[in-house]
Formats: C-alpha cells, sequence, structure tokens
C-alpha cells in the first residue's frame, strides 16, 4: 500500500479498522449512531520526537500494529477514496496483541 501522507514530528497516521455491522432483532442502527471505532491499524510514522537535550526519541509503535486510540482523538483526513486519522503518539492508548 503506497501511502502519500507522510506524518512529522511524533504525528502517526492509522486507518480505523471498521466492525462488522451487527443487526439486532432485525433492527439496523444508522451510521450516525454508531460509536466511533477505538481499534486502528498504524499506517505511517512520523521522523519522532525530540526530547529537552535534542535526541529523538524511538516511537513504541511501528508500521501494522494494531492499536487502540483516544475516542476523540487526533484529526479525520480523507486521502482518495480512504479515510484516516492523524494523531500524535500519546493519543495512542495501547498496543492490541493477537
Amino acid at each position: 500500500m503506497s501511502i502519500k501522507i507522510q506524518p512529522i514530528g511524533d504525528r502517526v497516521l492509522v486507518k480505523m479498522v471498521e466492525d462488522v455491522e451487527q443487526i439486532k432483532g432485525g433492527i439496523i442502527i444508522p451510521d450516525s449512531a454508531k460509536e466511533k471505532p477505538q481499534e486502528a491499524e498504524v499506517i505511517a510514522l512520523g521522523t519522532g520526537k525530540l526530547d529537552k537535550e535534542g535526541r529523538l526519541v524511538a516511537f513504541q509503535v511501528k508500521l501494522g500494529d494494531r492499536v487502540l486510540i483516544s475516542k476523540y482523538g487526533g484529526t479525520e483526513v480523507k486521502f482518495g477514496d480512504e479515510k484516516y486519522t492523524l494523531l500524535r503518539e500519546d493519543d495512542i492508548l495501547g498496543i492490541i496483541n493477537k
């Protein structure tokens, strides 16, 4: 996959992992009423964060990691037909180990 968005600094580009739509009792829940998914896949990493001494701090996540992100964290961006979220590494709550 060739993404033409390169995050800068401590920012991470993720793609939300969509849940399979579940229909309970024949009721379809509209997209506007659904909760925003919190699981995402890391697509691209920025250049990194600098500490107080000017040294580059390594990212704790890597490309392809499945992560949990803050519910309202980041900025949604649309590139082509795909939607991504650009957020700071601090908005990542944890890595999902499968």
